[in-house]
């Protein structure tokens, strides 16, 4: 059976001062009147049911996660009691997940993305499932086909060609997925080496979405990280125990960090990427906010009340009692909440993540 597993934890600290350590990115509105993490599990439809839906979250995001999925039951909310990275958050649900089922194939995927047609996406995940049931200890990721050089992403290299899946009866007809066999993984590059993967064409974004069997990614754990392993066993013995919290505390606690990219997928054999045949969006910044909404004649992207002068290739969001004048402004973006506006050039965009950092060191909490 699959079950997925929704990864929810982040802070989204680069849509500030909109995503704030309360009510991060998966928590808004930004697009279609959905929350982010509504739309992640909308978009599982039939997929996995609400009984086989899991969702890994902070202790400070989890009654708002509870209350945004009220049809999930509250084990199904994994609280991490703090941040150590994308493998021990993976770990820890996959151990929930084979607990209840110990042959669970499970799919893993970020809250915050943007993805279309919803139906692509299920036929892509069961494309997925069907290479994981033939092969039980393969590692599939989905690779999206790079649209520009971005700098921001993890890239994969893909090798050999496994086959054509629709040709093969595993993906539906007209879907046109592939899957090769993982060459290698690369970190986030410069513009340069950016480019070079792009010219190349056997790159792809690193989408950070992935299907395996629950027990195979505890396996490769025990192997490639002893350590962790041994943790997350300790945890797993004490689910469903009245000592469970105490030890996840304790236990997850004295994890060091790391992401299952490291961890797992850069050193495991029999990993496959699928070339995603659904369009894709991280929603990683402000500017995706243009990319997805469009923009108006003069080139700006606006969701608030605003009166624009001179002003073109401007994003501008606010609340709709509040009034924003933009004048002369060209290629910046401008947020307006109650309590924090931001107002910074398209260039300096990456800069917005750092204002968290400054904001606590001079103890302006109440804006974090």
């Amino acid at each position: 059976m699959l079950n997925a597993v929704i990864m929810a934890g982040g802070t989204g600290t680069r849509f500030w001062p909109e995503s704030r350590a309360t009510r991060p990115k998966q928590l808004l509105e930004l697009l279609k009147g959905k929350t982010m993490i509504r739309a992640t599990v909308d978009r599982l439809g039939e997929l996995a049911p609400a009984q086989r839906v899991f969702v890994a979250t902070t202790q400070q995001l989890a009654d708002d996660i509870a209350a945004a999925l009220p049809e999930l039951s509250r084990k199904a909310i994994l609280v991490e009691p703090c941040k150590r990275d994308t493998a021990p958050c993976i770990g820890l649900a996959a151990l929930h997940v084979s607990h209840i089922d110990p042959d669970a194939t499970m799919v893993v995927m970020p809250a915050d993305h943007v993805i279309s047609p919803d139906y692509v996406f299920r036929q892509a995940i069961q494309c997925g499932a069907a290479l994981v049931d033939e092969r039980p200890e393969r590692l599939v990721t989905f690779g999206i086909r790079p649209t520009y050089p971005a700098e921001s992403f993890g890239y994969i290299q893909r090798g050999e060609r496994l086959r054509d899946l629709a040709s093969q009866g595993m993906c539906a007809e007209g879907e046109h997925a592939s899957a090769y066999h993982v060459k290698q993984f690369r970190e986030k590059p410069d513009a340069e080496t950016a480019r070079e993967y792009m010219d190349a064409g056997e790159f792809y974004w690193n989408s950070g979405i992935f299907v395996w069997k629950a027990q195979r990614v505890l396996d490769l754990l025990e192997r490639y990280q002893p350590e962790m392993y041994e943790r997350l066993q300790r945890i797993g013995q004490a689910i469903d125990t009245p000592e469970y919290d105490e030890v996840l505390c304790r236990e997850f606690s004295a994890i060091r960090g790391t992401s299952i990219d490291y961890a797992v997928m850069e050193r495991a054999s029999e990993v496959v990427v699928l070339e995603a045949p659904f369009e894709w969006d991280d929603l990683g910044s402000w500017q995706a906010l243009a990319r997805l909404r469009g923009g108006d004649e003069q080139g700006n992207t606006v969701a608030a009340k605003h009166l624009a002068i001179e002003t073109t290739g401007t994003i501008v969001r606010g609340e709709d009692d509040h009034l924003i004048v933009t004048v002369g402004l060209d290629d910046c973006i401008v947020v307006h909440t109650s309590d924090a506006t931001v107002v910074a050039r398209k260039q300096h965009e990456e800069s917005i993540r750092k204002v968290v950092e400054l904001l606590k060191h001079r103890d302006w909490n109440r804006y974090i």
